[in-house]
């Protein structure tokens, strides 16, 4: 998937100085800039639309709130979004409770025209969805973020903090980890 362009890293810099200095209408460009962009990490990341959405509500509050604490020098704006959405994600996941069964049921259903492919699709996302959840939070969100968002691995060791190197070894993991636990669901 192709990263979809946002605005200049000038103009976000421009709109998060004026969110600095309390400029509503500023903070309100930057949510229309980065909201989609937070939702679609948090989903990848958590495997959860409602959990992603309270996600990026806390993270968009917290970029108001500590807008001060913005450094241009560190990073754009939207890695430091990204920085926020995906350390309230991985602080979710620790404190998640297990999904009950009519939950999980639920995700299950499906209104597609063919019932077979639906179900095929289905089983499909929920072994790669069982997985997912198996993974370590850190490898799941820079799963998401590489082939989710098509970002680079310089891009998500600056969200991790991290290095590229080190981002580079953490989806290698996460790719043999995945297959493993996906082989060992087929053999089941």
């Amino acid at each position: 998937m192709v990263r979809a362009p946002f605005a200049s890293n000038d103009r976000l810099d421009g709109l998060m100085q004026r969110v600095v200095a309390g400029d509503r209408a500023a903070f309100a460009a930057l949510v229309g800039e980065l909201q989609g962009l937070g939702q679609r990490l948090a989903e990848r990341t958590l495997n959860d639309r409602a959990a992603a959405e309270d996600v990026v509500q806390v993270a968009l509050t917290r970029l108001w709130t500590l807008a001060d604490r913005y450094d241009s020098a560190r990073g754009s704006v939207e890695g430091w979004f990204r920085r926020i959405v995906v350390n309230l994600c991985l602080d979710r996941r620790r404190a998640m409770r297990l999904v009950s069964p009519i939950e999980e049921a639920m995700h299950l259903a499906s209104d597609a025209p063919d019932p077979e492919a639906a179900a095929l699709a289905n089983d499909q996302r929920r072994r790669l969805d069982a997985a997912m959840e198996k993974l370590l939070p850190r490898q799941r969100a820079a799963l998401a973020m590489f082939h989710g968002d098509g970002l680079s691995m310089a891009e998500i060791a600056v969200v991790l903090e991290t290095t590229a190197k080190a981002v580079e070894g953490l989806l290698g993991r996460a790719r043999m980890e995945l297959r493993t636990l996906i082989a060992e669901t087929d053999e089941r």
